[in-house]
């Protein structure tokens, strides 16, 4: 059915075009009595404003862009929570795109985004992305633009992280102080920035307290996954039985190794202690339950959001933003795959 348009309803009030859209607009230069014909005929003919045209008018589209690696990944679940709730306060809406850790996807979804006129862009990396052109043209563009999590220290856009060499020294150096002296990582890919600063983490603790660092306790994930995880925990073993303790990148990882450990009747803690990251749901309903990092997922997307509306409104009038880092704190969960037997 063809939508109903304002010259429509003035013609059959026989007033101005003019005058319905002030009157819909409640102008007060409207009288009571034309109002009221007005908004009764548009309701009863089911007509909406054309948002497009309001758009146009307005140079807005109240829409943002949000582009993930992974939709249905617990942390960034947590993260578009976060970041509707925020921008539906404001009068935003979300597009909501899924790259599948793919540069090339990654790449078109910003085109796309483009071509949708949004008013800002929020993006978490591909493990992929290891170019930064379309990185570089949202702000050639003049896009308001914020990274979150896994981010490109060469984009001078606003970010929002946590520090993941600092809370990864954290966890190594829980397992060292429960008496580990043989630490495995089972780390994520080269690319991502996050990936990279947890192995950091890991490295320079170990050397702190006069652990050498062996580069063949170091175990790369490809895709991050619960099968990954029980395949390096079988390596391990294999290659290294007298490892004593693991840290993984992320639960989902951990949550895999510890899986094939009780399979195989590998004791954990007492023979193998386990440290994940990122504090997933999963991992308190494991047997035993899984220490970890407690990364702020929901809080990540509050403030991603809050930092790109404050670039928005900055440009809307008309002044020069200044890109902003936030760091989200982090906090160390003690459980029972760190708790050993006195």
């Amino acid at each position: 059915m063809k939508a109903t348009t304002l010259k429509e309803i003035a013609a059959i009030l026989g007033i101005s075009i003019t005058t319905v859209s002030k009157a819909l607009k409640d102008y007060p230069d409207v009288s009571a009595k034309t109002k009221k014909a007005v908004k009764d005929l548009a309701e009863q003919l089911n007509f909406t404003p054309n948002s497009f045209a309001v758009n146009l008018r307005t140079k807005e589209s109240r829409t943002i862009g949000l582009i993930i690696p992974e939709v249905v990944h617990h942390f960034f679940s947590n993260v578009i929570r976060g970041v509707i709730e925020e921008a539906d306060k404001n009068g935003y809406l979300v597009i909501i795109l899924q790259s599948n850790e793919s540069l090339e996807l990654e790449q078109k979804q910003v085109e796309l985004l483009f071509n949708k006129r949004v008013d800002g862009i929020l993006m978490s990396l591909s493990n992929d992305s290891n170019d930064d052109y379309h990185l570089k043209s949202i702000l050639t563009r003049g896009i308001p633009f914020v990274q979150f999590d896994k981010i490109s220290k060469l984009i001078p856009s606003s970010k929002v992280v946590i520090n993941d060499q600092k809370a990864s020294a954290t966890a190594v150096q829980h397992l060292i102080d429960i008496g580990c002296k043989k630490i495995a990582h089972i780390r994520g890919p080269e690319n991502p920035q996050n990936a990279i600063d947890r192995f950091l983490g890991y490295k320079k603790t170990l050397e702190k307290n006069a652990i050498p660092f062996d580069s063949k306790l170091v175990y790369t994930c490809q895709n991050v996954t619960y099968e990954e995880g029980v395949k390096f925990a079988e390596e391990i073993l294999r290659d290294h039985p007298d490892v004593d303790g693991i840290f993984a990148i992320t639960d989902l990882v951990a949550i895999g190794a510890l899986s094939y450990l009780n399979e195989n009747h590998i004791a954990v803690p007492d023979q193998i202690a386990l440290m994940g990251f990122s504090n997933w749901f999963m991992g308190q309903v494991m047997a035993p339950k899984l220490s970890t990092i407690d990364q702020p997922s929901y809080d990540m997307g509050i403030a991603a959001f809050s930092l790109l509306l404050e670039e928005m409104n900055s440009r809307k009038a008309g002044g020069v933003f200044i890109p902003r880092i936030v760091e989200l704190d982090t906090e160390l969960i003690v459980r029972g795959s760190t708790i050993k037997k006195q």
